[in-house]
């Protein structure tokens, strides 16, 4: 595993259901093409995998 993961916001969250705009939220993104960096852990990992259609993830 990377110690870290670069998470993009690809697509919006407009008519998503509330628990995935919930989730995007809790990543800290809030526009699309934003992109924050966190630590790699299962916590993250499941958080991504919620979201995985509206995200791109890179492992650095």
């Amino acid at each position: 595993m990377a110690n870290k993961l670069e998470i993009t916001l690809t697509r919006s969250v407009i008519g998503r259901p509330q628990d995935q705009k919930d989730t995007v939220k809790a990543l800290g993104l809030r526009k699309t093409n934003q992109t924050v960096q966190k630590d790699d852990n299962a916590a993250i990992r499941g958080m991504i995998n919620k979201v995985a259609h509206l995200v791109t993830v890179k492992e650095i």
